[in-house]
């Protein structure tokens, strides 16, 4: 379609006309637009109501977001880091049904969500019992985090569907006992006596509270938010890490630099006792890994709904007209992330395309000769940009220090391609693959 029509151009589907935008250089006209203009809430709202039956009033707006992002930052992402810290490492060093030094075979990507979304909803969602005592037991948290995983899972075959509304009548019956079963898991009551709650959980809680949802809804919510907080770091690890086992030259260069901050460590055989901001800020050659690995596999759609017959203006002069009742869609999957103009070879994955030669971060991009301001686009952009993207890149991070420091880990068929991505999942985050990987892994002896 862009090869056909450019970057701007309007198609029907089911009924709704959808204008596609896809050039990076006009994205702030979308991004700034007044909400009386262009507005993601309707959408956001209908989506809510159809993936997961939750009916709440409008949000505050910017204002909220604002107070939201609050939760992620300063010594808010502080605790948050040495929580997941903490999780991670309880996760992988003490559930017995992980191996020691014996080689285990199991799907990359079943084995990487895993870890990911269990540790993620201990730091967000709470504890049993106080971390980081003597006392500290996890085997209840280990027990009801794999319960909420196996769920989650279930149910995330089946979210896709439910967004287009293309569900059958028995996958909505499948679909509705895997919510009821999850609401149960991680209800508001279930949470009330939960230790190391996150500042973030107590501030939606209150926030439920206030707006007078009901105890059933307010459950519906949670379902939700641990779609929205945990369904796109676990995903991004796996593909992180798959390009990582399938191109040398990149494990190299993670490995030196891991080595490098964690040298005392692997020289006097201690464990890793925490892994603060000042250590993970360090690790650029990871975060530029980290950076490609989503260029490659993020493709959200930034979608937009037109309140009112309105004119967009775009970079090059043109302008646009957009009907009242349409909708405004962005790809920056196709555009620039994927864009042969923005960056050669978009296909290939390349661990240093985000590094100049020296070291530092590189940040030039082009398109029709002029510099661009977004060049890759998996975190969202202007007013809704993702309010926890610190404490997801912090959370990947730890992972794969913790794996490199305390495990072998090796694809089972290093020849086996890597799979296609399951294109039913365009449009919503993260990418998954069409089929798992297997690896083999044990603890270092």
């Amino acid at each position: 379609m862009k090869e056909k029509h450019g970057d701007i151009f309007t198609i029907q589907v089911a009924g709704k006309f959808i204008t596609v935008l896809l050039d990076p250089h006009s994205y702030d006209a979308v991004f700034w637009a007044p909400s009386n203009q262009l507005d993601f809430g309707k959408y956001a709202r209908m989506l809510m109501d159809r993936m997961f039956d939750v009916r709440l009033p409008p949000s505050g707006g910017n204002e909220e977001k604002t107070l939201l992002a609050l939760h992620f930052q300063g010594s808010n992402l502080t605790k948050l880091t040495r929580s997941m810290f903490h999780n991670l490492s309880t996760i992988l060093l003490k559930d017995r049904r992980l191996p020691n030094t014996e080689w285990t075979d199991q799907g990359l990507f079943d084995f990487i969500y895993g870890v990911m979304l269990r540790a993620g909803y201990l730091t967000l969602f709470g504890t049993e019992s106080e971390q980081y005592t003597s006392t500290y037991s996890p085997m209840r948290d280990l027990k009801h985090s794999e319960d909420v995983y196996k769920e989650f899972r279930k149910l995330d075959w089946l979210l896709m569907k439910a967004a287009r509304n293309t569900l059958s009548t028995g996958e909505k019956e499948e679909a509705s006992l895997v919510k009821n079963r999850l609401q149960k898991l991680i209800s508001i009551k279930s949470h009330k006596g939960k230790c190391c709650k996150s500042s973030w959980f107590e501030y939606y809680q209150q926030h439920l509270e206030e707006i007078q949802a009901t105890e059933d809804m307010q459950s519906r919510a949670l379902v939700l938010q641990l779609w929205a907080t945990q369904g796109n770091a676990g995903p991004a690890t796996f593909w992180l890490v798959l390009y990582l086992l399938k191109h040398p030259e990149a494990m190299a260069a993670v490995q030196a630099e891991f080595e490098s901050i964690f040298q005392r460590n692997l020289q006097e055989k201690r464990h890793i006792e925490e892994m603060n901001q000042d250590l993970l800020d360090k690790m650029i050659i990871l975060d530029n890994v980290l950076n490609e690995t989503l260029r490659l596999t993020a493709a959200p759609f930034i979608s937009r709904e037109v309140l009112t017959d309105m004119t967009l203006k775009l970079a090059d002069g043109h302008q646009y007209q957009l009907r009242r009742g349409d909708r405004l869609c962005l790809f920056p999957f196709v555009s620039p992330q994927m864009d042969p103009e923005v960056h050669q070879q978009p296909e290939v994955f390349q661990h240093n395309r985000f590094l100049n030669a020296d070291g530092t971060e590189k940040t030039e991009f082009y398109k029709k000769g002029k510099r661009l301001k977004y060049y890759n686009l998996p975190w969202g952009a202007g007013s809704n940009v993702c309010v926890g993207k610190k404490h997801a890149v912090n959370s990947i991070k730890q992972f794969v220090c913790l794996l490199l420091f305390y495990f072998d880990f090796e694809l089972k068929t290093p020849a086996e391609k890597i799979p296609e991505f399951n294109r039913t999942r365009y449009g919503f985050g993260l990418l998954q693959p069409e089929h798992d990987i297997l690896f083999r892994y044990r603890r270092k002896a």
